[in-house]
């Protein structure tokens, strides 16, 4: 009882949370890995009593997300290698000390943040006892 009610109250807050650490990690400590770590103890947090928070949480949806943001950073990073003038051009550099100052940093912040958070929940799934399935 009080677990589920702990539960329905902190998740949303905690997810919030990472989601702020990772739009942020250009502008102070943390980033895509720190807040796709913070998102995925949230979603384990609701694993804790048993049951999964959400659907989305399937182990081949995550592994699909997970795939999919791996590619995207992958793309992201070659493209800005190989075209950093056109790609400058997509995604200006901004303004220091704003939310949109780090040019692709942000984007790859995002990208690293769900892959990470998908690959933690993953591990925990398979290696764990999981969500009582």
């Amino acid at each position: 009882m009080i677990l589920n009610v702990a539960q329905r109250v902190l998740i949303p807050f905690v997810i919030l949370f990472g989601i702020y650490i990772i739009f942020h990690g250009h502008l102070t400590p943390g980033g895509g890995f720190t807040g796709g770590t913070v998102i995925a103890a949230a979603f384990i947090l609701g694993c804790l009593n048993g049951r999964k928070v959400s659907r989305i949480l399937e182990i081949e949806y995550l592994s699909k997300t997970k795939c999919i943001s791996s590619i995207a950073y992958g793309l992201v990073m070659v493209l800005g290698t190989f075209f950093p003038q056109q790609m400058h051009r997509i995604v200006p550099k901004g303004v220091p000390g704003n939310l949109l100052s780090g040019g692709f940093i942000l984007p790859l912040n995002i990208i690293v943040g769900i892959s990470v958070a998908c690959s933690l929940y993953i591990f925990f799934d398979l290696i764990g006892d999981g969500c009582g399935e």
